[in-house]
C-alpha cells in the first residue's frame, strides 16, 4: 500500500512538473512571438521562389508574395474571390518563418519529392470533391496545435539549446466532411524548421514599397570556418549601452499587430533593453506597446539556438587543461555570466571527448606507420591519478626511444581490476604490449624496477617469454635505489663515513653500466670501488681506471675490514641486487618519459576528480601537447645567443642550468576546435538533455567504494566529531569500522 501511494505521488509530481514546463514554454513563445505555418505541398515551390529571387529569409518571400498579391488586387486583374474577413490568431505575430531545417541550403531528397508528388495528386482529388468557396470559407478552418511529446524531458536553461516549440498549423477546410484526406499530407516537423526574426510589416495606410529595410537576423554558424579563428573580446554593459544610445534603426514605425488585429503603428524613438544569456549580451529595440522590432546578439548562434561563444568556452576549458570550477570562479570575480554546469559537461561528453580521441588515434597511426619494419625500443611507465594508495586511475604511457614520441596511452580504472589499485600498472602494461606487438616489432622494453612487470617479461617463465623482448631497467632508478641503500647504511652509528663517499660510489656505478657490455665486465669494474675507498688503486685482478689522485684529497679513506667497509661490501656484492644488473647494461633512461608524466599535471591534476572518459581524454591531450612541442628550438636573443635560466635542486642542494625554449604554438588546437564544432554543426539534432553511460564505461561496474553506503541516520548515530564525542560513541564507532573491515 505504501509503495502504491508513493508511486501515485511520484506520478502526480511528474505530471505537475510537466504542466509547469508547458506553461513556461507557452509564456516564452508568446513573449518571443513565435509561430509556425504549415504550407504543405507548396513547400517545394516556396523554396524554388526563394532561390530564384535570392532571398535569404522566409519572411522576405512572404513579403514579396503579399506585396504581389495586393498589387494584383489594386490593379483588378485577378480571378480569385476576395474574402470578406480573415482569421485572426490571438497574440500571433504578423509573419512566420518556414525553412527546410538546413537554413535553406539543401535540396529535397528523392523520397521527399515522391511524397510531395503523391500529396499533390491527393490534393487534386480533394479539390475535385470540394467546392473552392466552401473550402476557403473561414468557418471551415481548423487550427492545429501539437503539444509537447512524451520524449521531451529536462529543464529550462538559458545556456542550452532552444526549447521545443509546438507546431501551429492553419488548415482551411479542415472542418468539412472528407477533409481527413488533407491530414495525410506531409507536414513540416520541429526538426525541419528554422525560426527567423519577424520581418517588419507595411502598414495598410502607407504606400507600398519594395525597398523596405529588412533588419538582419542573428549571425549563424553554418560551418567551422565561420567562428574558428575569429577575434573575441570582453564586453561591458556600460560601453554597449553607450553605443546603443547613439544608434538609430532604419525603421521609423512599428509593424507589430495588436490584440485587436490592428497595426501597432508606434513611431520612433524606441526603447532599448540589454539582456544577458550565458556569456553573451543581447539588445532589444521595443516599442511602447511591447513589440520587439529587432534583437541583436553579441555572439553568433549555432543550429538549434546554442550560442557559439558558450560552446567554444566549454570546449576550450577542456583543451587548455583547465577545470570548470576554477574558470567559473574567475568569471564570477569579473561579474561575467558563465555557461551552465550541466551544459558544460554535456558539451564535453557529447562533442569533445570522442573527437579528441579520434584525432589522437590519427596522429598515433602516423607515428606507428613510421616505425614499421624497424627494431623498436620502447620506454614505459605508469602514473596514478592521486597521491598515496587511494588511486582510482592509472595511465600507462609508452614512448619510442629514438624520437622521444608518445605512441600509446592506456588508462585503467580501479573497477577494471576488481577494486585493486596495486595491479593497475600491471594491467596497463599488459594492454600496451598486447596492442603494440601487433603493430610494430618490439625488441626491448625499458621500465622502472616494477616487480610485476619484471615477472611478465621474464625470459624463462614470463607471460611474454615467446616475444623475446629484452627487459631493461632505467639507470636513474637503479642509481637512486643504490643511493638509498648506502644512505641507510651511513645513518647507522659508526658508519657515517659512507655518506661522504655516497656520490662517488653512485657515479662509479653509473660509469660501470655505461662502459661494460656483459655482466662479467661490469663485475670486474664494479668491485674496484671496494679497493678505491681504502686508498688501494691496484689489486690482484685489476686496477682503477682513473687518473692519479693528489695526496691532499679532502675525503677520508675507509679502513679495510672496518664496520663501514663491511657494510659497503655487503651492498656492493649483494647477490639479489646483482641478479638484475644485466638489465642496466644497455644504459637506458626514462628521463624524458618522467618529464611527460609531470606534464600530465597540467591537464589532469591529482587534486581534481574526473570521470573515466574525461580523465583518459586529458591524458591524451597531454600526449598531443608533448609530441607537438618535443622538438621546440632553443630561444635565442637578437644576437643569436641562447638564453639560460638557473634552477635550484633542493635534494642535491645545488644550482643547475637549463635552456630556455621558444613559446609553444599549439598549432594543432585550431584543427581540434574545427572538428569539435563540425561535429556539432553536422549533428542534425540538438544537444541531448540526458547523458547516458556507454557500454565500456567503467562506471557500469559499480561505485568506487567496495561496500554500499549506510543510511544518513546511521552515520549520524555512529559518526563522532574528533575531540567532542563521548567514550561510548567512540567505542561504537570503532566496532562499526571493525565490522566493515571484516566484511571487506
Amino acid at each position: 500500500m505504501a509503495d502504491h501511494t508513493y508511486a501515485e505521488s511520484q506520478e502526480n509530481a511528474s505530471s505537475t512538473q510537466k504542466k509547469a514546463r508547458l506553461e513556461r514554454k507557452r509564456k516564452r513563445d508568446r513573449r518571443l512571438q513565435k509561430t509556425r505555418v504549415n504550407i504543405g505541398i507548396a513547400f517545394s515551390r516556396w523554396k524554388e521562389l526563394m532561390q530564384h529571387k535570392d532571398f535569404r529569409r522566409d519572411a522576405e518571400v512572404a513579403c514579396f508574395l503579399l506585396d504581389s498579391y495586393e498589387s494584383t488586387l489594386l490593379s483588378g486583374n485577378t480571378s480569385t474571390p476576395i474574402k470578406a474577413k480573415c482569421v485572426q490568431v490571438a497574440n500571433a505575430p504578423a509573419l512566420s518563418s518556414i525553412s527546410s531545417g538546413t537554413d535553406g541550403a539543401e535540396q529535397q531528397s528523392a523520397p521527399e519529392v515522391e511524397t510531395l508528388e503523391q500529396s499533390m495528386h491527393d490534393m487534386s482529388i480533394v479539390e475535385e470533391e470540394l467546392n473552392e468557396n466552401a473550402f476557403n470559407d473561414p468557418m471551415n478552418s481548423v487550427i492545429d496545435l501539437e503539444e509537447e511529446g512524451p520524449s521531451f524531458h529536462g529543464y529550462l536553461d538559458d545556456s542550452s539549446d532552444e526549447e521545443y516549440l509546438p507546431t501551429i498549423s492553419l488548415r482551411m477546410g479542415g472542418a468539412m466532411k472528407g477533409a481527413q484526406v488533407i491530414d495525410n499530407l506531409p507536414t513540416i516537423g520541429i526538426d525541419e524548421t528554422v525560426h527567423d526574426l519577424p520581418a517588419p510589416e507595411v502598414p495598410l495606410d502607407e504606400p507600398l514599397s519594395l525597398e523596405l529595410p529588412i533588419l538582419p537576423g542573428p549571425q549563424k554558424v553554418l560551418s567551422e570556418d565561420d567562428i574558428i579563428g575569429v577575434r573575441a573580446a570582453v564586453l561591458y554593459e556600460n560601453c554597449l549601452r553607450q553605443l546603443v544610445t547613439f544608434l538609430t534603426l532604419p525603421v521609423n514605425r512599428c509593424t507589430g499587430v495588436l490584440r485587436t488585429g490592428l497595426v501597432c503603428d508606434s513611431v520612433a524613438p524606441f526603447s532599448t533593453n540589454i539582456g544577458i544569456r550565458g556569456t553573451a549580451m543581447s539588445v532589444e529595440w521595443i516599442c511602447p506597446n511591447g513589440h520587439c522590432l529587432w534583437r541583436w546578439n553579441s555572439q553568433p548562434v549555432l543550429k538549434f539556438g546554442m550560442q557559439a561563444g558558450d560552446f567554444l568556452l566549454s570546449t576550450n576549458i577542456l583543451l587548455s587543461g583547465n577545470n570548470y570550477t576554477k574558470v567559473a570562479l574567475l568569471f564570477k570575480f569579473m561579474n561575467i555570466q558563465m555557461v551552465n554546469t550541466n551544459t558544460h559537461y554535456t558539451i564535453q561528453d557529447t562533442y569533445c571527448v570522442d573527437t579528441i580521441k579520434d584525432f589522437w588515434e590519427e596522429k598515433r597511426s602516423e607515428s606507428i606507420s613510421r616505425l614499421k619494419g624497424k627494431d623498436v625500443v620502447l620506454l614505459g611507465d605508469g602514473r596514478n591519478d592521486s597521491p598515496g594508495h587511494s588511486a582510482q586511475y592509472c595511465s600507462y604511457t609508452t614512448m619510442e626511444l629514438d624520437s622521444k614520441e608518445i605512441i600509446h596511452v592506456a588508462t585503467i580504472d580501479k573497477r577494471q581490476t576488481n577494486w585493486n589499485s596495486n595491479i593497475m600498472e600491471k594491467e596497463g602494461f599488459i594492454q600496451t604490449v598486447d596492442k603494440l606487438t601487433q603493430e610494430i616489432k618490439v625488441v626491448e622494453f625499458c621500465t622502472d624496477a616494477h616487480v610485476q612487470i619484471g615477472a611478465l617479461l621474464n625470459p624463462d617463465k614470463g607471460k611474454y617469454k615467446d616475444l623475446k623482448i629484452h627487459h631493461s631497467l632505467d639507470m636513474w632508478h637503479g642509481a637512486k635505489n643504490l643511493c638509498k641503500k648506502i644512505a641507510t647504511a651511513g645513518k647507522v652509528k659508526g658508519q657515517s663515513i659512507l655518506l661522504h663517499w655516497l656520490r662517488d660510489i653512485v657515479n662509479h656505478f653509473w660509469w660501470c653500466c655505461k662502459t661494460a657490455e656483459t655482466f662479467e665486465q661490469f663485475l670486474a669494474l664494479w668491485i674496484g670501488v671496494l679497493h678505491h675507498v681504502c686508498n688501494n688503486h691496484t689489486w690482484e685482478t685489476g686496477s682503477c681506471q682513473h687518473d692519479h689522485h693528489e695526496d691532499t684529497q679532502d675525503k677520508e679513506w675507509i679502513e679495510r675490514d672496518s664496520k663501514s667497509h663491511k657494510a659497503l661490501v655487503e651492498i656492493v656484492l649483494n647477490k639479489r641486487w646483482q641478479k638484475d644488473v644485466h638489465k642496466y647494461l644497455r644504459f637506458r633512461s626514462t628521463a624524458h618519459l618522467e618529464s611527460f608524466q609531470n606534464h600530465i599535471l597540467m591537464y589532469a591534476s591529482k587534486r581534481q576528480a574526473f570521470t573515466p572518459r574525461v580523465y583518459d581524454t586529458r591524458v591524451v591531450l597531454a600526449a598531443l601537447d608533448y609530441n607537438f612541442h618535443r622538438e621546440r628550438p632553443a630561444y635565442r636573443t637578437a644576437e643569436g645567443q641562447q638564453v639560460y635560466r638557473k634552477k635550484y635542486n633542493k635534494n642535491a642542494r645545488r644550482y643547475s642550468l637549463y635552456t630556455m625554449k621558444c613559446t609553444k604554438s599549439y598549432g594543432y588546437i585550431p584543427e581540434i576546435q574545427a572538428r569539435i564544432l563540425k561535429a556539432r554543426v553536422t549533428s542534425g539534432i540538438g544537444m541531448p538533455r540526458k547523458r547516458s553511460l556507454r557500454a565500456d564505461d567503467p562506471r557500469r561496474l559499480g561505485v568506487v567504494p567496495p561496500i554500499p553506503p549506510p543510511s544518513t541516520s546511521e552515520l549520524m548515530h555512529t559518526q563522532v566529531t574528533r575531540g567532542l564525542g563521548s567514550t561510548f560513541h567512540a567505542i561504537t564507532n570503532l566496532e562499526t569500522e571493525l565490522q566493515r573491515i571484516q566484511h571487506i
